[in-house]
């Protein structure tokens, strides 16, 4: 069984120590579910009440937590980074395919493929495309024409990429990635609707991960960018010339209108809409479920259907709770001043009785 001190986890992650140095731990666990001999780590304030329930034999928490624990401490800046890397020891290695091209893939003309590239069964990869160094393609991926795919990038089973798409370095793609879809663009014509051609591209470029089954339609015109660093959780869409900021973060379920623009280091949280032709501010935070419809200026953090500073949402939702002993006050002053409010169907509903 693998095994490493107290003192060794410290060192790994520039901990500081609070307990027993020569402690060994034997394996990680949730702060739930440990068991003695595990570390594990508190990471969100939310669970601070369970430090003290916890059977870990060491914990990792931050340098400014200030609760007790039945257990030894490793204090660092980031307890979700560091116990990252702690688990990188006792978990096991990821999994790597061996270089080489399995027989029932399939390769179109002038193909070029670079070092050490892995290609699952039934992959098919058409005509002019190019494969960087030490990519993996998994199996039934498809690569469109004349694409380009960086090195150490890795696509797993099911992954759609369309022709003439720019993948950069250290790419990932999850299973059901789409890349390079046409363009959800139609002009009315004589009752109906005809297609607009899509003649753009995608371009995703370094260190970009982009979650299951998340679509991205190339440009009308031009290219759908998703910059370097950016991380896309699962089931996003993105549409067509949508411009992506370098290290933004795009939670589950958020869908992005077309030609819309977010700057550098922008989070959206789950289910955020945003209308086409607008540019999200540097640094913007929009929380889960908000919908955006105008520009937003950097730095911002708005939340709501309406997407308003979050601090005036949370006073409207104060407000919209206290309506029914709002509507019982106005009754009673109206029928004082001999002015009695009209009955309505609202009146039962917002009754306190």
């Amino acid at each position: 069984m693998v095994s490493y001190s107290v003192g060794q986890l410290a060192e790994l992650v520039g901990g500081i120590i609070e307990g027993d140095p020569e402690l060994k731990i034997t394996g990680v666990s949730d702060i739930f579910d440990a068991t003695k001999g595990q570390i594990t780590f508190l990471s969100n304030p939310r669970y601070e009440s369970a430090v003290e329930k916890t059977k870990a034999s060491a914990i990792v928490v931050s340098k400014n937590y200030k609760g007790s624990a039945p257990a030894t401490l490793i204090r660092v800046e980031s307890p979700s980074l560091a116990f990252s890397a702690i688990i990188s020891l006792f978990c096991p290695k990821p999994v790597a395919y061996a270089p080489g091209i399995h027989p029932t893939a399939i390769l179109g003309k002038e193909v070029e493929i670079g070092k050490e590239v892995s290609i699952q069964p039934y992959a098919v990869i058409e005509d002019g495309v190019k494969i960087g160094d030490r990519v993996t393609i998994g199996a039934f991926v498809f690569i469109g024409k004349e694409s380009v795919i960086g090195d150490d990038s890795f696509l797993y089973p099911h992954v759609t990429v369309r022709e003439r798409t720019v993948l950069g370095k250290r790419v990932i793609l999850h299973s059901g990635v789409v890349v390079g879809s046409d363009g959800f663009g139609y002009e009315r014509k004589n009752g109906k609707h005809e297609k607009i051609p899509q003649v753009g591209i995608v371009q995703i470029d370094d260190d970009v991960e982009i979650g299951a089954n998340t679509t991205i339609d190339r440009g009308r015109f031009g290219k759908t960018w998703i910059q370097e660093g950016s991380k896309i959780d699962n089931l996003v869409q993105i549409a067509h010339n949508v411009v992506i900021g370098k290290h933004s973060i795009i939670a589950a379920q958020t869908g992005i209108s077309g030609s819309t623009s977010l700057g550098n280091q922008v989070t959206l949280a789950g289910q955020v809409g945003i209308a086409g032709h607008i540019h999200i501010g540097e640094g913007a935070t929009i929380t889960a479920q908000s919908g955006v419809t105008k520009d937003v200026p950097p730095y911002s953090v708005l939340s709501g259907r309406h997407a308003r500073p979050i601090q005036l949402t949370h006073k409207l939702e104060v407000l919209y709770n206290r309506l029914p002993e709002i509507w019982e006050r106005l009754k009673k002053l109206e029928k004082q001043l001999g002015r009695e409010a009209k009955p309505s169907e609202a009146d039962q509903d917002l009754s306190t009785e």
